[in-house]
């Protein structure tokens, strides 16, 4: 797509990075990028996996290698208390699309409450004030700023939105995210949630041992096994309770 506009066209090993033999090079997923590259679709794009597989490192990394703080926020904010993240920002480049829009956030659910006090220290310049987002729920204060953040036409990046969320509020940051995809904005969120991966027109990457591979909702592992716990909880429960 060497016309494409959208803000992430491509996600590839730095010149002269090779995957080494040290964490994160050795997560497989994280391998394979640096050995293959990665194109990222316009919309919205899922990364599905278990614990451990390397979706959260993904998301962080590309995030902070378009510019974005690795605590969370937009392309402006610097929100800085201790720094968790790995190195991996330093060993990627991105193609961007030709034209493409600078604006980004990064929402990762593990640093919220931090960067709500950095809201509330560098408040917006102009415009309504913003709601106090620590007299909220943690659900509720993570709708309001999508709401009021996820604007601009952008690149944004969620790790596990989720966590906070009940199964309607999950359903309204679908609704969000498809509003972003519709005017222009690209999308990259890690989930476990098969609520918010069913989104249609969404693109999805399974990613485990095998690296990161194209799927569809029906096919994700994730989706199969809530169907079958939900349709009988006993034949997992039993074996979880005869063993505590």
């Amino acid at each position: 797509m060497p016309f494409a506009s959208h803000p992430v066209r491509r996600v590839a090993a730095a010149e002269g990075i090779r995957p080494s033999g040290h964490w994160p090079h050795t997560i497989p997923a994280v391998h394979q990028l640096l050995t293959d590259g990665l194109d990222l679709d316009p919309g919205v794009t899922f990364l599905v996996g278990e614990n451990g597989a390397g979706k959260s490192t993904l998301v962080e990394a590309i995030a902070v290698a378009f510019g974005l703080s690795p605590e969370g926020g937009s392309t402006g904010a610097r929100l800085t208390t201790r720094a968790t993240e790995s190195p991996l920002a330093d060993d990627l480049l991105l193609t961007r699309g030709v034209g493409a829009k600078r604006a980004g956030f990064f929402l990762r659910a593990e640093t919220m409450h931090g960067f709500y006090s950095y809201l509330e220290r560098n408040p917006k310049p102009s415009g309504p004030p913003e709601p106090v987002f620590h007299e909220m729920s943690h659900g509720e204060s993570f709708l309001n700023l999508i709401s009021d953040r996820f604007s601009r036409p952008g690149f944004y990046c969620l790790d596990e939105p989720e966590s906070a969320l009940s199964f309607s509020s999950s359903l309204a940051v679908i609704g969000v995210l498809n509003r972003l995809a519709e005017g222009g904005s690209q999308v990259l969120c890690a989930t476990h949630s098969p609520v918010i991966a069913a989104l249609p027109g969404a693109t999805i990457l399974e990613v485990g041992d095998w690296g990161i591979r194209r799927t569809t909702w029906e096919d994700l592992k994730l989706v199969q096994n809530w169907k079958a716990y939900l349709q009988a909880p006993e034949r997992y429960l039993r074996h979880i309770i005869q063993s505590s």
